[in-house]
This record gives structure tokens, C-alpha cells and sequence, in this order.
């Protein structure tokens, strides 16, 4: 078994998290100080979202200097404390790793504009115009071309992001050298491995508008992996927002020698309109939701392996998402952590989600951060969107969602900063922050803490059968879990309504291992589910 088959991991994205010095901005000394938190928690790993160097054109997804701290966040030598701090927990650093792409600014990118003879102008992806236009209709993913005409050198480049976020070219040997050489100075530095942005688009052929999958997207992850991660006790996870089960066997398949893991996004789509964007919402249908949920659980058929989440920088809180933040926030967080932490994989938890955090509500444009945001309301409204459904969009699913400061206390700005935070701290964290949930025995965080011991101790948990329950059922989500002679049998109510179950009589009870609404005993026979409750229970054998 890998370290990471029953671990836990832990999203931080840094400018959010912890201020050690009251600039507003959170810092790597301010994670080494929420350390001891997040060891009480009990998880195993930090997925560090990027503390690189960078203008911050997206937030530290435009790296300008792999091997460079960005001051807002500290310096080096912060970052080997956090390394050896965090170590010394048990817990282990994933940096994120964002190599489809780098910055305008980054070194290869100023050289490769000089002129079309530079050394390093084949490390990015260059075109000619086509009758005086576009090489092709290939879009950013954060609106517009995703071409940007250079008018010193009268070609376009590539840029599937912002156009200050330069496509790098893997077809050159020299760009991946200078890639593996930067992976090894931080695994060198004991790091627990890398989480991959969008590393499904590292095989792109532009020409033929061929983005995610390329002919050479495998051959890239196995060579990294010879010439990086082979022979190290590290953790992969790569981004790939259109994965399939068939092609997370191909990343995930230990004997190809890939990735570990992949993050695949199936389940995070279901509230967007069919051929829409993410912009286009419809309400979720838990059908579809258990359907896809399901389907990730029983097809990569341990020739692959899962990861587990609802959240992460990119994406609405799910309790604000998927359940109901107003009337049942406590029951609905729980609901969902229950749920998907019962599930085989690896379980991410996004700073906040442990205790609840709810998504932002904003009145206007300019109360948003966020680029693709900001660019998605200007290019909808001069398409004839009204102000009031671009700002609904962006408050159901903008990215500043996940973004606004971690609620430490009830202090002025929560208690992340002394100064004024970047971002706005949500007002509701004078009831919802980590002090008040360490309090309270009933709190979302020791839900979260019990499930991650739960894990640790029940190897059903990491190595189970899943076979779902009730697929037609609109409402509820069940699921058994099967493993050596013991089955647990998952249960929840997603709805605001209560619900009456009726269970055959050979789900007979052997014990209630947890309960969002602390419940010591259940009657499987004849149960009404009260409006978001979720338990496990062990069912008698035989």
C-alpha cells in the first residue's frame, strides 16, 4: 500500500489562509503557525496551491520563477521551515506544479520575444497570421482567442488561459529538461510530491485543435516520471478536467508508471446546462450526481486510483452549492463530508470546508477579483446578458467563492489578518470560525476529524467494494461498503424535506458508527430521514 491510499489531504491556498504580518495577504510563516491546527485535524498532506514568484495576473497560476518564493509569501528559507515543521508532523508538502503554462514575465517567455532566432523562443508555442488574422479559433478558457499577436516579431502565441500565460511547447526536449531539472530541486528538498495543474493539456497540438489528450500527453507523464518521481515514496495528482474512467486508468495504472491520482471533474459539471458553460446553471439532479459518483467508484477497477473531492480554490463551496448554507448549514456540511469520505479514493479538504465556510455574496463587478470572472462579465454583457444574471452566475459559481480569508476567530477580520485582507472576509465569521468549531463537541470540524480517523482504522474504508443503493431515488444517496466479512452501509437525505425509508429486513444493525443528527439508534425498517441527515452504520453479518 502507498502512503497516500489512506491518507488525507489538505488543500491551503496561501493568500487566503493565515497573515503572519498584516499586509492584508496571507503568508507561509502564517501556514506554519496553523500547523498544530491542522495536525489536530489529522490530516496527512498540504497541497500547496503556488507560492512561486509571479506578477499574479491569475492568482500565482503565472509563474514567473519556479525556484523563487513570491515575497507576499515569505522567503526560501520560510519555505524550508514549512517543509521541515510540517515534517516534523507527520504531514507532508504537495507543491502544485503549473507547467503547461508559465508567466509573460518568466525569463523564457522575455527572451522568446526578442526575436524569432532566440534560444528560447521554441520553448513557447508561436504562429503566423492567417490572412492577416488568427492562426485558428482555438478560445481562452478565461474568454476570447487564446492566440496574442507580438508586433515586434509579427507572430502570434499561444495562451489557453490568460494571454499573460504563455503556453509552454513540450515537443521541446529542452523545455521538459529544464521542467524535470526544476521538479527535482523541490523533491530534493524532501517535498511529498506535486499536484499538476491542468496537465492534460501538456500534449496539445494547436494546429490541429487538438487541446486536452494530445498524441504525446502519456509519453510526457512517463518520462517525467523516469526522470523525476521514479524510486520516490512521492504522491502525483494531475488536473484533468475531461477525464473518463478509461483515461485515469491510463494517468493512474501503477504499472504505467504515470500518476498517482487524477482529479476529474464528472461530478462538478452536473449544475451547468448541457453544451453550456460553467456559467449556464441548472439545479443539480442527485440522480445524475449518484450515477457519476458511482460510476468513478466501481470503473477504474483497481487498475486506478480516485481522488475525493467537493471543493478547492476553483470551485464554490459545496455547502453553499449542494446544500442549503441558510437553514441547515451544519447539517448539509456534514452530509456531504459523510458522504464522500466513506467513499474509496484519496479525500481533499479545502481550507474552510472543515468548518463550514459558505460562499460570498457580492452586489456588483466591482466587488470581484477574480480574472475569469471579470472577463466572463464583460464578454456575456455585450453579448446581451443582464447585469443581475452574470453578477447570480458569479455568485453560484465564481472562483472568490473559495477565496475569501479563513475564518480563524470572531476578531475583527476573523482573525486572519491585522491588517486589511485582500480579499474581504466573509461577514459571518463572527458564528462560523475555527475557534468557535473547536469548542463545540457538535462542530463540522469534528465531523471531519472522525472521519479521518475512521479511515485511518477501518480498512474498508480505503479498500472496499462500493455498491450504490436506491440509484432512482431522488432524494436520497445510499451506498454499502464491503470488505472481509464487514459491510457499512452510507445513508443520506439530500433535501430540505423529511423522508420515509423503509429497508429490507436483512439490513440488520450491528451498530451506528456516526450520525449528523446524533443518533445512537436507527430502525432501518421504518426511519423518517430528517432534512439533510446523513449516518453509517455496520450491518449484522450473515
Amino acid at each position: 500500500m502507498k502512503w497516500w491510499q489512506n491518507a488525507v489531504v489538505y488543500q491551503i491556498y496561501p493568500r487566503s489562509f493565515k497573515d503572519s504580518n498584516g499586509d492584508g495577504i496571507g503568508d507561509i510563516p502564517g501556514i506554519i503557525s496553523g500547523l498544530d491546527y491542522l495536525e489536530n485535524l489529522g490530516i496527512d498532506a498540504i497541497w500547496l496551491s503556488p507560492v512561486y514568484q509571479s506578477p499574479n495576473d491569475d492568482n500565482g497560476y503565472d509563474i514567473s520563477d519556479y525556484q523563487a518564493i513570491h515575497p507576499d509569501f515569505g522567503t526560501m528559507e520560510d519555505m524550508n521551515q514549512l517543509i521541515k515543521e510540517a515534517d516534523s508532523r507527520g504531514i507532508k508538502i504537495i507543491m502544485d506544479l503549473v507547467v503547461n503554462h508559465t508567466s509573460d514575465e518568466h525569463k523564457w517567455f522575455v527572451e522568446a520575444k526578442k526575436s524569432k532566432d532566440n534560444k528560447y523562443r521554441d520553448y513557447y508555442i508561436w504562429r503566423d497570421p492567417v490572412n492577416d488574422d488568427l492562426p485558428n479559433d482555438l478560445k481562452s478558457t478565461f474568454s476570447g482567442p487564446a492566440w496574442e499577436y507580438d508586433e515586434k516579431t509579427e507572430q502570434y502565441y499561444l495562451h489557453l488561459f490568460s494571454k499573460k500565460q504563455p503556453d509552454l511547447n513540450w515537443e521541446n526536449e529542452e523545455v521538459r529538461q529544464a521542467i524535470y531539472d526544476m521538479m527535482n530541486f523541490w523533491l530534493d528538498k524532501g517535498i511529498g510530491g506535486f499536484r499538476m495543474d491542468v496537465i492534460d493539456l501538456i500534449g496539445k497540438k494547436p494546429d490541429e485543435k487538438i487541446t486536452g489528450n494530445g498524441p504525446k500527453l502519456h509519453d510526457y507523464l512517463q518520462e517525467t516520471h523516469e526522470l523525476t518521481l521514479k524510486n520516490k515514496d512521492v504522491m502525483t495528482v494531475g488536473e484533468t478536467w475531461g477525464a473518463t474512467p478509461e483515461t485515469a486508468k491510463l494517468y493512474s495504472d501503477p504499472e504505467r508508471d504515470e500518476l498517482s491520482m487524477v482529479f476529474q471533474f464528472e461530478h462538478m459539471q452536473l449544475d451547468e446546462q448541457a453544451n453550456g458553460s460553467k456559467w449556464d446553471l441548472k439545479a443539480l439532479d442527485l440522480i445524475e450526481l449518484k450515477k457519476v459518483m458511482s460510476k468513478w467508484q466501481v470503473e477504474l477497477e483497481n487498475k486506478g486510483w480516485n481522488s475525493l473531492f467537493w471543493n478547492n480554490h476553483d470551485l464554490p463551496r459545496i455547502v453553499s452549492r449542494f446544500g442549503d448554507d441558510e437553514n441547515y448549514r451544519v447539517e448539509s456540511a456534514k452530509l456531504f463530508a459523510i458522504l464522500l469520505h466513506l467513499m474509496k479514493g484519496t479525500p481533499y479538504i479545502y481550507q474552510g470546508e472543515e468548518i463550514g465556510m459558505t460562499n460570498r455574496s457580492i452586489q456588483s463587478i466591482d466587488d470581484v477579483d477574480d480574472i475569469e470572472s471579470i472577463n466572463m462579465y464583460k464578454e456575456r454583457l455585450d453579448e446581451g446578458y443582464s447585469k443581475e444574471e452574470l453578477i447570480h452566475a458569479i455568485n453560484t459559481k465564481g472562483r472568490d467563492n473559495a477565496r475569501t480569508p479563513v475564518q480563524w476567530n470572531a476578531t475583527e477580520e476573523a482573525g486572519f489578518t491585522t491588517g486589511k485582507p485582500w480579499l474581504p472576509v466573509q461577514p459571518n465569521y463572527k458564528h462560523i470560525n475555527i475557534e468557535a468549531a473547536l469548542e463545540s463537541d457538535e462542530s463540522i470540524f469534528y465531523t471531519y476529524k472522525e472521519l479521518i480517523t475512521l479511515r485511518k482504522e477501518n480498512p474498508i474504508v480505503v479498500w472496499g467494494d462500493y455498491e450504490l443503493l436506491l440509484p432512482e431515488d431522488e432524494t436520497l444517496f445510499a451506498y454499502k461498503r464491503s470488505y472481509e466479512n464487514k459491510t457499512w452501509l452510507v445513508l443520506a437525505n439530500v433535501s430540505k424535506e423529511t423522508k420515509e425509508l423503509k429497508m429490507p429486513e436483512n439490513n440488520s444493525i450491528e451498530r451506528v458508527i456516526m450520525s449528523n443528527y446524533g443518533r445512537n439508534e436507527i430502525d432501518l425498517e421504518s426511519i423518517e430521514l430528517q432534512p439533510f441527515e446523513a449516518f453509517v452504520l455496520e450491518l449484522k453479518r450473515g
